[in-house]
């Protein structure tokens, strides 16, 4: 582009002066570089600096779609004023409007869902009041520590020196709106009260039991935002956000009676939820996903799209998957080293490794995340000093789809713990595929046990423990995405940066997981129990006031 051409002469020229994202891409910067080879495509793909769409938002060739702005939105029937417009009815979004109801501010809530949906069961925040304030340093660090040192340290003091207040907010909230939520800090944090030898006090708290979840929860909470004034347009679709040179100033949506021009006075929350049902997204993010199955449904990523066309980049490496199965067996028992096998029958790995991280492991077409942990009638003597909480044998039956009775705080349809007083029985119950095999793996293990040491894969002795008792019980664990938390470059404001800078976007927010910097490892952490619905809730009580107040 030459130097007398302004930037808004460029967008006059390519006709995206018009409502709708391409306006705001203006501010990503002045016109895009094509890229020239495959390491100029990644740096665009991982917020470098090449733009990823021409002036006109086509896509440039080796590049996927999704980094390409559509063209401007122009039809909009309706147009409606808000002080803050929130994209995303979840467990960001639904704290996010409340708070800036309180503060005062006009809200509008879209969502593209019938209703507000979330996922999981727990949630925990530090209480700062009661905790030791190295501590509260220490567990930033540790956090930081166990995603490979990628996160920002603001990012996370965020959610440590907020999350308290917040969670309490919202257990307090949630039980006068009649929602099933409980203390659960004791069950949670019991592992975690010493960080660094400093004292530290928690609140955890869960909506349940299951099949309750925190999308009931939301539900309850979306309710009572709707009587204080907090207006909800559900099955609408955000589709692009309206801007100039001053910043976001408003997101349309499609509704049932056309597009919706929804105009931000103060700002525009993106709090849509993750990719993980984009395959293009995830096979570009996270191709190691490939086989691994979603838990989710509709999860496609529009607010990092929004985001990426109005000029800001996803966080570059090191986006994060958290997969696991806590609904097979009793989740207080998926990391218990007991032997594990894949469904061919054969061991696999050092089973300390934990339930979270067995999908690296388990990443081929043949594989898809399934495996069995494996033990014998003794493993209440056994492995009794083992960290982690065990069900008996009555106990255990809820997770049992063979044994009569009425399941109480499960998943019917998930559950898959299964005996029998024969390993070839248990076998195929399992769905294992060689029983052959299967026999071969236990007797191995069983010497290995006898020898007192791992000769195979190295666990400690203390941990190997004899499979030859009948009934012979196995879980079949099947881990598949329940969230990506990765998103877009944000401030400690959890203001969208310009791609390339440390420059906020005006009026564009982003939390839950649109927003990036705050995990940024392989895998997510199991370390900090109720930690993904923490920061969404935190992030959310503390982002809807801010904006309120601007």
């Amino acid at each position: 582009m030459s130097k007398e051409m302004s930037r808004r002469d460029l967008l006059k020229m390519s006709g995206l002066a018009a409502a709708g994202v391409a306006g705001a891409s203006l501010l990503g910067g002045c016109a895009p570089k094509a890229a020239s080879s495959a390491s100029d495509s990644g740096k665009a793909a991982n917020g470098g600096s090449t733009a990823a769409t021409t002036a006109a938002g086509h896509e440039r060739a080796g590049l996927p779609s999704f980094l390409s702005a559509p063209e401007p939105i122009k039809d909009v029937k309706t147009t409606k004023d808000y002080d803050v417009v929130i994209v995303g009815a979840g467990a960001a979004g639904i704290p996010a409007a409340i708070t800036a109801k309180e503060a005062g501010a006009s809200v509008a809530v879209i969502q593209k869902e019938s209703t507000a949906i979330s996922q999981g069961n727990t949630a925990t925040g530090i209480l700062l009041d009661k905790s030791d304030p190295a501590g509260v340093e220490a567990v930033v660090s540790k956090l930081i520590s166990e995603h490979d040192y990628r996160a920002k340290r603001e990012q996370v003091e965020l959610w440590a020196k907020n999350s308290g207040e917040a969670i309490t907010w919202l257990f307090n909230l949630a039980q006068q709106c009649g929602a099933q939520v409980s203390d659960t800090t004791k069950k949670w944090t019991s592992g975690i009260a010493k960080v660094n030898d400093y004292e530290m006090n928690y609140l955890s708290i869960d909506f349940g039991p299951k099949p309750y979840n925190t999308g009931e929860g939301m539900k309850a909470l979306a309710e009572y935002a709707e009587k204080q004034g907090v207006d909800f347009f559900y099955s609408t679709e955000a589709k692009q956000l309206v801007g100039d040179a001053s910043g976001i100033t408003g997101v349309i949506a499609k509704g049932a009676e056309g597009n919706i021009q929804f105009n931000a006075k103060k700002g525009v929350i993106l709090a849509a939820g993750d990719y993980q049902n984009d395959d293009e997204m995830v096979n570009y993010y996270l191709p190691d996903l490939k086989h691994l199955g979603r838990k989710q449904t509709n999860k496609t990523g529009d607010g990092h799209k929004m985001a990426i066309w109005a000029g800001g980049a996803m966080e570059d490496l090191g986006h994060t998957k958290m997969l696991h199965d806590f609904d097979a067996g009793p989740g207080s028992m998926c990391d218990m080293p007991f032997l594990a096998v894949k469904m061919d029958g054969t061991r696999f790995c050092d089973e300390t490794c934990g339930m979270s991280l067995m999908n690296n492991f388990l990443r081929s077409d043949a594989d898809q995340g399934n495996y069995c942990q494996i033990f014998d009638n003794n493993y209440t003597e056994t492995a009794a000093s083992w960290p982690g909480k065990l069900f008996d044998q009555e106990a255990i039956k809820a997770y049992m789809p063979e044994e009569p009775g009425e399941k109480k705080g499960v998943f019917e349809g998930q559950i898959a713990t299964f005996k029998a007083d024969t390993l070839d029985e248990l076998a195929k119950k399992l769905g294992i595929t060689d029983a052959a095999a299967f026999k071969k793996a236990v007797e191995r293990y069983n010497e290995l046990v006898a020898k007192g040491s791992d000769e195979d894969f190295g666990k400690q002795a203390k941990w190997l423990t004899p499979i030859d008792t009948p009934p012979f019980y196995g879980i079949h664990r099947h881990v598949r995405v329940s969230a990506i938390v990765s998103g877009v470059n944000v401030d400690k404001h959890m203001q969208v940066l310009k791609d390339g800078t440390e420059e906020p976007i005006p009026g564009l927010f982003a939390i839950g997981n649109v927003a990036g910097n705050f995990f940024a490892g392989v895998d997510y952490t199991m370390w900090m129990p109720g930690l993904s619905l923490g920061r969404a809730h935190t992030q959310g009580y503390v982002i809807g006031k801010y904006v309120a107040e601007l």
